[in-house]
């Protein structure tokens, strides 16, 4: 066994690797960049080394300075982790080259699968099911075109060289294949350096499902049963769970016999996922629904969402790698893998799913994590790479954690998973922690009806939903402020500014914004020292009719935990929430409040009296970057007219491309900046007459 190895990656992955290690009485050496240097993944090694600039080009990707690296350290063997150099069969032959092992497959295997194109081809010949397609050599965009038409739409574009939904494009129509096939190669040649596409049928009700298999040096190969990642958004996975619902054994052992011979094919070694696509059909006379299995890819590396398989099987994946990688037989014989129970994890990210789950950057104000998670193996689980105070970077990939829970039953897991999410806070920038939960409470996926269209399909249940409402959040926050004054000015009533009286009885007026919508609520102080509490321009001073009764305490404390938590009443019903401020802009008191309850959590603005300052600027006709990130390239230049929709810039963010579109109809008057810039979230990218 290795006494030290290089973890050639970063954030949650390096530290997911580096546990195993740790407990394997295995060194770690950790590579980082600039914008890494006080991460986490660095501090969970035993060494560090740095390699280079922010950008992936300048240091994940440099693998000269990684293989310098693992030799001034004296590593023996390198992990490339999932992404940047894992699939790169030119690293894995430089790590042979260099005397090192390449925790991976063989460069024949990665070349082999790399490529989805001729990678079909070998499928074919190793008799795995393929979906109708295109998958030659000749790129020529108008052979393209004539191969999307004869196929039949809708169509995939797909990346010939890469993954991860990235250089991946649904088409729908024709008349829009040009535009989507310059925008995929645009992407696979920036994320992979090869342009290279092919083309299939879009399969109708598709499900993702894929099977993890496992080779070693002896000739032996398994398959560790399946994943169901159908829960998708921009072809990139959501939610991943083990076992798929409604595998039959028979099709279990039937897609998992297709995998092994894809992998045998390939002569393949270490831990790969075979990807397949599940056309589902309804059958009338068995009542049933039916399912065919096509290959669409193998992906020669260890899977983000291993940590399911590992929950079901009571295996560590990565203790296999390292095992098999240094020459040992595989620990278990097919037989001798079984399944117990049920997991499901969920990608946490920095993105905003209402605006079309565009990234996000910022500092993690608050970081909160679920109760009772450690890195193994057990009811709940957290992968991560950051810790609270840490900045997500635009450098890099959304995924903030990965939460992972295993129950008995898929009922069980859905509510452990809903549980977690509860008490998982972010606070600085956007998460999708609450699509998430939304997500879980849905009916397809809490019935289990899946296929890669459900985000869509329950879109009226997934976004832009406040599961909070306004009153219930209102009272919390106004509980808070009062609380806080009490905590700062202690309790004697005349130090207080909130308008207290000696005498008879008094308001105070708290302005909100919740939903986009502007709310006032109204506390009354009674002369007794009861307050009321209600809302609405009626409710002012002066206003006849009931109030509210409404009173708050802080919660207690949980083991050696001291908490933040309130309990308010309001309405005769008690909630506990907790409130956690983020400060304005320009300075001002005025803040944006993050309530978090057992039944969801939602924003709310406090608007203060300066507040109008910061939106008293007068719409100029500017259009500016709904995130931070790079131009790629304008679709339009000055004295162009423009309607409503048209393309007008396509940015950079994360590894993804995104499409700005006009908000409305005008003239181009000026481009503020050039392809290839990087520029902040809110910067005025161009001018709109």
């Amino acid at each position: 066994m290795f006494k030290k190895i290089l973890i050639a990656n970063r954030g949650e992955i390096a530290c997911r690797v580096a546990a195993t290690a740790k407990r394997m009485g295995i060194q770690t050496v950790a590579v980082y960049s600039d914008a890494d240097a006080n991460s986490k993944h660095v501090a969970a090694c035993d060494e560090a080394i740095h390699v280079g600039g922010s950008a992936p080009k300048d240091s994940y990707l440099r693998w000269e300075a990684i293989l310098e690296a693992a030799k001034a350290t004296g590593a023996q063997a390198i992990h490339p982790g999932y992404g940047f150099l894992s699939e790169n069969e030119a690293f894995a032959n430089a790590c042979a080259k260099a005397g090192l092992v390449f925790i991976g497959p063989p460069a024949s295997a990665i070349q082999a699968m790399g490529l989805k194109a001729e990678s079909k081809q070998l499928m074919e010949k190793a008799g795995v099911p393929l979906v109708p397609g295109y998958h030659g050599a000749d790129q020529n965009p108008e052979l393209l075109q004539r191969e999307a038409d004869r196929i039949g739409y809708p169509v995939l574009i797909k990346a010939s060289a890469g993954g991860g939904g990235k250089g991946m494009r649904a088409v729908e129509k024709s008349e829009d294949f040009a535009a989507a096939l310059a925008s995929c190669q645009r992407e696979a040649q920036n994320s992979f350096g090869d342009q290279a596409v092919l083309i299939e049928k879009y399969v109708q009700r598709p499900r993702h499902i894929e099977i993890q298999v496992f080779g070693d040096t002896q000739g032996h190969c398994v398959y560790l049963m399946e994943r169901d990642c159908s829960v998708q958004r921009r072809h990139q996975k959501v939610l991943e769970e083990a076992p798929a619902p409604g595998m039959t054994e028979a099709l279990r052992k039937q897609m998992g016999e297709a995998a092994v011979a894809a992998a045998r094919a390939v002569n393949y070694v270490g831990a790969g996922t075979v990807e397949f696509i599940v056309e589902q059909r309804d059958n009338q006379a068995t009542g049933q629904v039916d399912m065919n299995f096509f290959f669409m890819e193998m992906n020669t590396r260890l899977q983000v969402e291993h940590p399911v398989t590992e929950a079901v099987t009571g295996l560590d994946l990565v203790e296999w790698q390292l095992r098999v990688a240094s020459g040992e037989p595989l620990p278990l014989q097919q037989d001798q893998i079984k399944l117990t129970g049920h997991a499901i994890e969920a990608r946490i990210c920095a993105e905003n799913p209402d605006n079309n789950f565009l990234p996000a950057t910022g500092h993690l104000q608050v970081y909160k994590k679920p109760s009772h998670t450690a890195f193994e193996r057990g009811t709940v689980r957290f992968d991560d790479g950051v810790r609270q105070g840490d900045t997500i970077s635009p450098y890099y990939d959304s995924m903030v954690a990965k939460l992972i829970v295993h129950g008995d039953t898929r009922e069980q897991a859905l509510a452990l998973l809903d549980q977690a999410l509860a008490q998982t806070q972010v606070v600085g920038l956007a998460s999708n922690v609450q699509f998430l939960r939304h997500v879980v409470h849905s009916p397809s996926f809490a019935e289990a009806r899946l296929d890669t269209a459900l985000i869509p399909r329950e879109a009226q249940v997934l976004f832009n939903q406040e599961r909070v409402g306004m009153n219930v959040a209102a009272a919390a926050v106004v509980a808070h402020t009062l609380h806080q004054e009490q905590a700062k000015q202690g309790h004697d009533p005349f130090s207080k500014s909130d308008a207290w009286q000696s005498h008879a009885e008094t308001s105070r007026r708290f302005p909100l914004e919740f939903a986009g919508e502007t709310h006032t609520a109204w506390l009354l102080y009674g002369h007794d020292g009861q307050m009321q509490l209600t809302w609405g321009d009626a409710a002012g001073p002066g206003a006849k009719g009931a109030h509210d009764e409404f009173s708050f305490a802080l919660g207690k404390s949980s083991g050696h935990q001291a908490t933040n938590a309130l309990n308010v009443t309001w309405q005769g019903q008690r909630v506990t929430s907790q409130v956690v401020l983020q400060a304005g802009k320009l300075g001002l008191p005025a803040e944006l409040a993050h309530v978090f309850t057992a039944h969801g959590a939602t924003r709310i603005r406090l608007i203060h009296p300066l507040a109008h300052v910061e939106g008293a600027q007068d719409e100029k006709g500017g259009l500016t970057a709904p995130m931070p990130g790079k131009v790629v390239s304008f679709a339009v230049k000055v004295g162009d007219k423009v309607k409503a929709g048209q393309t007008l810039a396509v940015m950079e963010a994360m590894k993804m491309e995104h499409t700005i579109a006009a908000p409305k109809d005008g003239e181009v008057k000026e481009l503020l900046y050039a392809p290839g810039d990087q520029i902040a979230e809110g910067a005025e990218l161009l001018k709109l007459a």
